[in-house]
C-alpha cells in the first residue's frame, strides 16, 4: 500500500461513518419536524374547540403525543440508530424529551381543567371532581400523575441518591402511563378521530412505534438468547472493589459485538435476576467470550463477585457508538478515568497505527487492567501514560487534562481521533479540553460513564 493509499483509507472511512451519522440524525428530526406539520394541519383543519382553553389544550394534546412516541423510540434500541448516533446521545435525547413531555401533560392537563371549568361555570377543583368520575378522563388524569413521578425521580437532585436498580424499576412506570394515554385517546380524544384519515393516521403511528419498542425490547432479546445460551464462565477479582466475570455461549461471533459496545446484563440466579445493569465490554470480543469489568458500587455491580460459575446469563444488546466504526484518523488517543477503562482495553484490541492512552486514577494500585495495557505497550508499540495523584495538588497544580497538558503528551493531538471514557466530571472537562486544543469535533468519540457502566 502507497502513502497516498495509507492516507486515502481513515479519510473514506470518515465521510462514510459522517454521513451515516448525519442520516442517522436527520431520520430521526425529519421525521419529527413532518410529523409535527402533519398533527398541526389535521387540529387547523378540524372542529373548532367548545372554547380558547380547551382549543389551546387539544393542540398541546395532539404535541404530547407525538413526544411520547418519540420518547419510546429513542429507547426501542433500533440498530441503525444505535450504531451511528449511540446509544449515550439517544438516551440524553430521550431524557430532554421527557422533560418537555413533563411540561406539555401538565400544561395539556391545567388548560382542560380551567376550559372546562370556565364552559360549566364552576370552580377547578369541582372541575377536577367532575374528572374523577368520568373514567376516559380518568384514565388521562392517572397518565400524567405517573409521568409527573417518573420526571420527578429522574431530576440529578433525586436520581443521584437512587441506586440504578430502583430508578430503572420507576422508569418503567412510564410503559403504564403510555398505555393508560392511550386509552384514554381512544376513549376521549375526540381530536383524534375528527375522520377515518386522522384515525388511520395516529393509530399507524402508534402501531409502528409499539412495534419497534417491542421488536427492539423484548423480541430481538428473547431471540438472541435463546439463541446464544449464555453462561458465567468465570469470575476474577481485578482488585478489591473490581470484579471481571467471563461469559460463554453459543455462536459468540452471531451476536456481532464490537469493541467499545456494553450490554444491558441479567443473571439469572436467585435474587439478581430482576437487576439490570449497563457494563461495557472490557475485552476485544472474539466470537469465543465476552467479558464485563465493574467497579463494586450498586447492588448489581457488588455480587458480581459472588457468581457462581455456571449461572445463565441474559443480555440485550450489543449497543453503543463508541467503536472504530467511527474513526477518521489513522493515529487514536484513548483517555479513561477510573474503570472507565473496560471499553478503552477492548478497543486497544481492534485499533492499529499508532495508539496513545491517558488512564487515570487516583494511584497506580487503583489502575485495574494494568497489566493488560502494558501487554499492548510491550507488543504493539502502544504508548501509555498513567495520570496519578489528586487533581489540583502540588504547584504546579495537577491539571493533567488542562490543554496544553494533553498537548505536551500527545504533540499531535489535532491528528487523531480521540476516545473519552470516564466518569461525568472528567468526561465533560476532557471535552472542553479537547475543544479548547482545536481538535475537531468529528474526531472526538465520547461514552458517558454513567451509562457504560460502573
Amino acid at each position: 500500500m502507497t502513502a497516498a493509499d495509507a492516507t486515502a483509507a481513515p479519510t473514506a472511512r470518515a465521510g462514510r461513518a459522517t454521513s451515516r451519522a448525519k442520516a442517522a440524525r436527520y431520520t430521526v428530526w425529519g421525521a419529527l419536524a413532518f410529523n409535527v406539520v402533519i398533527v398541526e394541519i389535521l387540529f387547523f383543519t378540524g372542529d373548532p374547540a367548545k372554547n380558547d382553553l380547551i382549543g389551546i389544550a387539544k393542540f398541546i394534546a395532539l404535541h404530547a403525543a407525538l413526544l411520547m412516541m418519540l420518547q419510546l423510540l429513542l429507547v426501542a434500541r433500533l440498530p441503525w440508530l444505535d450504531t451511528w448516533i449511540g446509544a449515550d446521545k439517544l438516551t440524553a435525547w430521550h431524557r430532554w424529551t421527557g422533560f418537555t413531555l413533563f411540561w406539555a401533560v401538565v400544561l395539556h392537563a391545567s388548560f382542560i381543567l380551567t376550559g372546562y371549568a370556565r364552559l360549566s361555570d364552576i370552580s377547578v377543583l369541582a372541575q377536577i371532581d367532575t374528572f374523577l368520575g368520568v373514567f376516559p378522563t380518568l384514565l388521562g388524569m392517572l397518565a400524567v400523575s405517573l409521568i409527573v413521578i417518573v420526571v420527578a425521580l429522574s431530576v440529578r437532585f433525586a436520581r443521584r441518591r437512587l441506586s440504578y436498580e430502583v430508578w430503572h424499576a420507576i422508569h418503567l412506570l412510564l410503559y403504564a402511563a403510555v398505555t393508560l394515554a392511550i386509552l384514554h385517546q381512544l376513549y376521549e380524544g375526540t381530536t383524534f378521530r375528527a375522520n377515518t384519515l386522522t384515525t388511520a393516521y395516529w393509530w399507524a403511528l402508534w402501531g409502528l412505534t409499539i412495534v419497534a419498542l417491542l421488536h427492539g425490547r423484548v423480541v430481538t432479546p428473547l431471540l438472541r438468547n435463546a439463541r446464544h445460551k449464555l453462561r458465567v464462565a468465570a469470575v476474577v477479582p481485578e482488585s478489591d472493589t473490581v470484579t471481571s466475570v467471563y461469559v460463554t455461549g453459543h455462536d459468540l461471533a452471531g451476536l456481532e459485538a464490537r469493541a467499545g459496545q456494553f450490554f444491558i446484563w441479567r443473571f439469572l440466579t436467585p435474587g439478581r435476576w430482576w437487576q439490570a445493569n449497563p457494563f461495557s465490554i472490557s475485552s476485544t470480543p472474539d466470537g469465543q467470550s465476552l467479558r464485563l469489568t465493574a467497579r463494586a458500587v450498586g447492588k448489581t455491580s457488588a455480587g458480581l463477585r459472588h457468581l457462581p460459575v455456571g449461572a445463565r446469563v441474559f443480555v440485550e444488546g450489543p449497543y453503543g457508538a463508541f467503536t472504530t466504526l467511527h474513526r477518521t484518523r489513522d493515529a487514536t488517543l484513548l483517555i479513561a478515568g477510573g474503570v472507565g477503562i473496560t471499553p478503552i482495553r477492548s478497543l486497544l484490541g481492534e485499533l492499529d497505527g499508532p495508539v496513545t492512552v491517558l488512564y487515570r486514577v487516583p494511584g497506580p494500585a487503583d489502575a485495574v487492567l494494568l497489566g493488560e495495557l502494558e501487554h499492548f505497550v510491550h507488543t504493539r508499540g502502544v504508548t501509555l501514560h498513567l495520570l496519578t495523584g489528586r487533581t489540583g495538588a502540588g504547584q504546579p497544580p495537577n491539571i493533567p487534562f488542562a490543554p496544553e497538558n494533553l498537548m505536551a503528551l500527545v504533540p499531535d493531538i489535532r491528528e487523531r481521533d480521540v476516545y473519552v471514557c470516564g466518569p461525568p466530571a472528567m468526561t465533560s472537562a476532557v471535552l472542553q479540553s479537547l475543544r479548547d486544543a482545536g481538535v475537531p469535533k468529528r474526531q472526538v468519540h465520547a461514552e458517558r460513564f454513567a451509562l457504560a457502566g460502573d
